[in-house]
Parts: structure tokens; C-alpha cells; sequence
């Protein structure tokens, strides 16, 4: 059984391929990126696979028996339109079951500047389960590695804001993710179900209290408004590049995890075998891993 990871030069992409190699051998692990060399994980097959081009991607999963199909980017660009040709490709081609990397939300959302983003996510989930294909979705938690990053960032003013408030989410690693989706892109058990994959929810005031523990911090949590947050969030450089629009798509992210649109039950145990690692083991190996 062969399986494809598409944007697979990503990070999820290339821990998914990291764990796939692991349960199946890497003859067995196909990544398909638009930038093929910007794969870097070893030893498996890389082929070229753009989400505009239905041709590029048949041929892309020729003899493929699964293909997981991480979430295309936020941007500029027909989303919807790019997620129906990796279907398409992968009816064309003979693929048996597509996995979709979603993302989590109970409905509390749709009041957000966030509400647009997961229409675009939904959609795909609704598009796969109609395409005659063995599916699975996969929705992701939000990364703790993103507000992690500004936490530890903000170590120097001793301030940490956002707008979240009390709001409760479940954080969890790219690397967490990319076991549980591994481990359901093998498992036929697992076909024709939706998966929360989240840690232990938590409010910020908390995850930052962790971080102070781990990091040795002395970082306080204050509420700001909206449009503060927007403009906290364009003095990265990163997200600056990508203009207001991708700064208030976040800002979105940050009100849905107010209203409780992220505050879900965790299936990540049922999907990966294992409880999911607690937050505070998350963010250990998280400095480990800033510490180079």
C-alpha cells in the first residue's frame, strides 16, 4: 500500500512523511510537493504535485492507494478549487481513500472573521465525502508551536496579549498531528469518520503559565481588543508579508477560540492508539527544539 502526502514540503508534511516511513517503509511513502526540492525527508520518492494543475496531480498519485491531503494555504487563491482537483486527481489516478487535514470547530465560529477561512474548510470535507471515495478528516487543533513562538517572543516586555480572554482551546505540536494522521492514514478501521485531533484544553492565562514554567518566564497574559490584535499580529515580519488580510484571518482564529469554537472533545486517542502528550510535555520539547 502505497501513500501520498501533497504539500508535503510543509511542516506537518514532512513529520507526516517522517512517521508514514516509519509504520510502512519508505518505499511505500510518496511525497508530492509543488517545490519538490524542498522535501528534505530521506530516502523516500519525491514527485511534483501543484493543487492547480488536475494533470500535474493524476500523475502525481499513479498507483497511490491513499493520499493525505493536507489543507492548501490561506492566500489569495481558490481554495476550494484547489482541494476539488486533488479529489479529482485522485479519482483519476485509481486512489482508493483521501485523508483530509481540516481544521477543528463546533459551530460557535461563524460569528468570527475566522467564519470564511473554515466555510473553505468545510466545504473540501463536504466535497470528499461525496467524491465516491473512502475518506477521513482529520481536524487539527491550533499548532502550539505559533503561540508559543510569541510567548516566548514577548519574554523581554513581560506581556503577552491577545483577545482571547477566558476562552478555552486544545493546543497541540505538529508533531502530535502528524502521528495521530499517520496512523489514520493506515488504519481502513478509521474510514467514514471526522477526528478532533487537540490536547487538553486550556485558556491562555494557563498556557502561559506553562510556558513561564518551561521557558523560566515571567510573562503575564492581558486582553486587548481586535483591532490592537490586528495590529500586534502585522509587527511580524511573517505575517506582515502577507498583508492585513492573513493578520485578521488570525485575529479571526483568536475570537473563535473566545466564543469556544475550538473547545471540542479530543478523538486523538481513538485515532493514534495513545493519549494525546499533555501540554506542558509539548512545550518541553518545544524548547528543546528552539535550543537547536
Amino acid at each position: 500500500m502505497k501513500i501520498a502526502v501533497t504539500a508535503a514540503s510543509g511542516g506537518l508534511g514532512q513529520a507526516i512523511l517522517k512517521y508514514l516511513s516509519a509504520e510502512t517503509g519508505a518505499a511505500n511513502t510518496i511525497a508530492v510537493a509543488r517545490s519538490p526540492d524542498r522535501v528534505n525527508t530521506p530516502n523516500i520518492e519525491v514527485r511534483r504535485g501543484d493543487y492547480q494543475s488536475v494533470s500535474e496531480l493524476t500523475e502525481a498519485f499513479s498507483a497511490i492507494d491513499t493520499v493525505v491531503m493536507i489543507s492548501a494555504p490561506v492566500g489569495d487563491w481558490d481554495r476550494i478549487s484547489m482541494h476539488r482537483n486533488v479529489i479529482e486527481a485522485a479519482k483519476q489516478a485509481g486512489v482508493r481513500k483521501v485523508l483530509y487535514t481540516s481544521v477543528v470547530g463546533n459551530g460557535l465560529e461563524e460569528d468570527t472573521w475566522f467564519w470564511k477561512t473554515q466555510q473553505i474548510n468545510r466545504q473540501a470535507e463536504i466535497d470528499l465525502h461525496e467524491s465516491g471515495l473512502e475518506w477521513i478528516v482529520a481536524r487539527n487543533g491550533l499548532y502550539i508551536e505559533k503561540d508559543l513562538a510569541h510567548i516566548v517572543h514577548a519574554k523581554n516586555a513581560g506581556v503577552y496579549n491577545n483577545i482571547v480572554g477566558d476562552g478555552k482551546c486544545g493546543y497541540i505540536s505538529v508533531d502530535e498531528l502528524a502521528y495521530a494522521t499517520a496512523k489514520l492514514a493506515i488504519d481502513n478501521d478509521s474510514n467514514g469518520q471526522i477526528f478532533n485531533l487537540v490536547g487538553e484544553t486550556l485558556t491562555q492565562v494557563r498556557l502561559v503559565e506553562l510556558a513561564n514554567q518551561v521557558f523560566d518566564m515571567d510573562v503575564r497574559y492581558e486582553v486587548i481588543t481586535d483591532e490592537e490584535n490586528i495590529a500586534e499580529l502585522m509587527k511580524d515580519p511573517k505575517i506582515a508579508v502577507r498583508g492585513e488580510k492573513v493578520a485578521r484571518m488570525l485575529t479571526g482564529c483568536f475570537q473563535a477560540v473566545r466564543a469556544g469554537a475550538f473547545d471540542v472533545e479530543s478523538d486523538f486517542e481513538r485515532a493514534a492508539g495513545r493519549v494525546v502528550k499533555s501540554t506542558l510535555e509539548m512545550i518541553r520539547e518545544q524548547r528543546k527544539i528552539m535550543a537547536g
